[in-house]
């Protein structure tokens, strides 16, 4: 009998904390049990990982970096994405009022937004001009962060949407040389680097459309993974890399030496706008989904504050610009899980990752075609984002004329730096990329023809709060 009450006994202490594990994953703040927490927190880390490295790679082969600088760079990008999802999980107080990140299951990784921009400066000036423009550019949204409520009149749904539809624009192409084998690659465009981007991609829409939970959030990862293992088979990995890789090192800063050139700062500090509104989206977006109430003051300027400090952060640790991942945020709204601990056990995970090297060099060691097959569908959403942003606005008169201007000046003369190549310095600087041109010129457009219809003005303010 005795026994039989002990057993009842420990039966019931179970039940009662794995009912309270599930109450907590529901709450903001407490701490389930790491069984509990760790399969959740590592939902969040499956569903950004490709996502979080690809840009990496990307700009690594833009710079023509060697495989151990790369390895390098895409140890910091995990090891800084963990540190900073950690400062928006919980925060750094400055004072009674400010604070460093939102209080609120942020996860964030390395932006591609970037992308296109860095592309162009590492042309010209390498991995040292990327980080240093990365970094002096990354106070953009420090002020961003201290003075959002005062600046964001300045940045309405046609100036985010059309900077959006342009970064698209540009990414596709990045993602159509990777698809086809890397630009420059001597079997660029050959039938077998073909048929597996297409594999790939084939993967990745299949499990988007079909698949559920876990596997779904997955689809990018579990694309890459087949078409590596396929590559493998047939002689397409460099499997050197991965052997000389060591198997635990430091993520250390500065291994590349700064370069700053006002071009790469002022290009870098348009894009930090965009970066910025994107964060304070998917913050709301997050409070929306999990709380069911609006952002507060508070926690979308701290979780702008984040987004600086880890883009800084990243700049020294030798990686690209940070933000907060979308993908992450429906996550949260698909799941309700808004508990803290649990984000944390996968940006632990994150920062672990960063001392691996050998794992930094099995993902270095991607075929092109293979990550080209895993981005280009992200890219397309990307200028679908922009489009849907685009449309909620409207096509009002006013409107179509601050976007003809835009596409025309921003994306027009901003893609052929060349045709303005006679211009005063300022101007010249001012199309020299095609994202920031776009942004510029879209700021400009919409105080020159401000919006005076009440229906244009009702539109905007829904957008935004569409976007939010």
């Amino acid at each position: 009998m005795e026994v039989f009450k002990m057993n009842t006994a420990g039966t019931s202490n179970h039940t009662d904390r794995r009912d309270e594990d599930r109450r907590l994953i529901y709450q903001l703040d407490g701490r389930p049990r790491l069984r509990t927490a760790l399969p959740l927190g590592m939902q969040h880390v499956l569903a950004m990982f490709t996502s979080n490295l690809a840009p990496i790679l990307i700009i690594a082969g833009a710079c023509n970096l060697s495989a151990a600088q790369t390895v390098i760079m895409v140890q910091c990008a995990m090891f800084v994405s963990g540190l900073t999802t950690f400062i928006q999980l919980y925060p750094i107080k400055l004072g009674k009022n400010k604070q460093i990140g939102a209080n609120l299951p942020i996860v964030m990784g390395t932006s591609f937004a970037f992308v296109p921009t860095a592309s162009t400066i590492a042309a010209t000036g390498g991995i040292g001009a990327v980080l240093g423009g990365s970094l002096l550019g990354s106070l953009t949204e420090v002020i961003m962060g201290f003075f959002y409520k005062y600046i964001r009149r300045f940045f309405p749904p046609l100036v985010v949407g059309s900077t959006l539809v342009t970064i698209g624009v540009n990414l596709l192409g990045v993602g159509v040389d990777y698809f086809a084998g890397g630009a420059g690659a001597a079997d660029y465009g050959s039938i077998r680097n073909l048929a597996i981007g297409f594999m790939v991609l084939a993967i990745i829409v299949l499990l988007q459309r079909f698949g559920k939970g876990l596997v779904k959030n997955s689809a990018i990862l579990i694309g890459l993974v087949v078409g590596y293992v396929v590559c493998a088979f047939l002689g397409m990995v460099d499997t050197s890399t991965i052997t000389e890789a060591g198997w635990v090192s430091l993520p250390l800063p500065l291994q590349f030496k700064l370069v700053f050139t006002p071009s790469a700062v002022l290009s870098f500090a348009a894009l930090y706008i965009v970066s910025g509104l994107e964060t304070i989206g998917n913050t709301s977006g997050i409070t929306i989904a999990g709380f069911d109430r609006e952002a507060t003051e508070r926690e979308t300027s701290g979780a702008i504050l984040a987004d600086a400090l880890g883009s800084t952060t990243a700049a020294f640790f030798n990686a690209l610009p940070n933000t907060a991942f979308g993908q992450n945020a429906g996550i949260v709204s698909m799941t309700k899980v808004v508990n803290k601990w649990c984000i944390a056990t996968g940006a632990f995970v994150l920062m672990i990752c960063g001392f691996l090297p050998k794992l930094g060099a099995v993902f270095s060691a991607i075929p092109s075609a293979v990550l080209g097959g895993a981005v280009i569908s992200v890219f397309g959403m990307i200028l679908i984002n922009g489009i849907k942003m685009i449309a909620k606005a409207g096509f009002s008169e006013r409107n179509v004329l601050v976007l003809g201007i835009t596409f025309a000046l921003g994306l027009g003369l901003g893609s052929h730096p060349e045709a303005v190549a006679q211009l005063p310095g300022v101007l010249r600087f001012i199309f020299s990329d095609s994202v920031a041109a776009t942004c510029i010129v879209a700021i400009l457009a919409n105080l020159i023809f401000p919006m005076k219809d009440k229906e244009d003005i009702e539109r905007a303010k829904k957008a935004m709060t569409d976007a939010d």
